[in-house]
């Protein structure tokens, strides 16, 4: 969703290729990441720094809990930035998104893909120590992350009603990445844990909102068609 939100940003006949680079060139700095983390894991869950506000916040933050943070709230920017554009949006049969030069776009494109890596290699280095096998593994993801992201790209361009979702859905994304930041930092705010979104909640509310569309979009109809009548 984020990718294909910021290539939107590109000229129409670019998009296609800031994509495929954007996610190309990720693809092999995510295995040079792999490479440094089976090196310096230790280093990366190490504490960094600590706060400790009595009875308003105490945490201890790690590299692998900033980057999380960093992801999480970059992603809520995008979202809330674009919803906002949404509703202020004049003429929608023109695309009045904020114009980026094609390698910002890459660059952002490539930023975000790696802060979504970390997790994803650490789990990897949870389940196998053969570098051959991991580094498998990241390609074919983002071989298939290329092909996921050019139809979710043509999808949004023939339904311009479901943007909305898909930028709630990157929405609940974010709050996900925080609430696991928070919990990887041991976040306490007002004495209160911060704890993880579990992926079962994310998936519950991500069908909710689906099922929510899909009946608001139906009803609408129906409603549109009852007038012309």
């Amino acid at each position: 969703l984020y990718i294909s939100l910021e290539s939107k940003k590109a000229p129409i006949a670019k998009q296609a290729m800031v994509r495929r680079w954007g996610i190309g060139i990720a693809i092999l700095l995510r295995i040079i990441l792999l490479f440094i983390l089976i090196n310096i894991i230790q280093y990366f869950q190490n504490p960094i720094f600590h706060i400790n506000l009595q009875n308003i916040i105490n945490s201890t933050f790690n590299l692998h809990s900033i980057i999380v943070l960093i992801g999480g709230i970059f992603i809520l920017y995008t979202a809330t930035r674009e919803i906002l554009h949404m509703m202020v949006i004049e003429n929608m049969h023109h695309n009045t998104l904020e114009s980026k030069s094609v390698k910002t776009i890459i660059i952002w494109i490539i930023s975000m893909n790696l802060i979504f890596s970390v997790d994803s290699i650490l789990s990897a280095m949870a389940l196998t120590d053969i570098f051959i096998i991991m580094a498998i593994a990241i390609i074919i993801s983002g071989l298939l992350m290329i092909w996921l992201s050019d139809r979710v790209s043509e999808f949004l361009k023939k339904n311009r009603m479901y943007e909305v979702l898909g930028l709630f859905i990157l929405f609940v994304v974010g709050i996900m990445l925080l609430t696991e930041g928070g919990h990887l930092a041991n976040l306490h705010l007002f004495n209160h844990e911060i704890i993880p979104m579990s992926k079962t909640t994310f998936y519950f509310v991500i069908g909710i909102l689906v099922f929510i569309d899909i009946v608001q979009t139906r009803y609408q109809k129906k409603l549109i068609r009852n007038n012309g009548s």
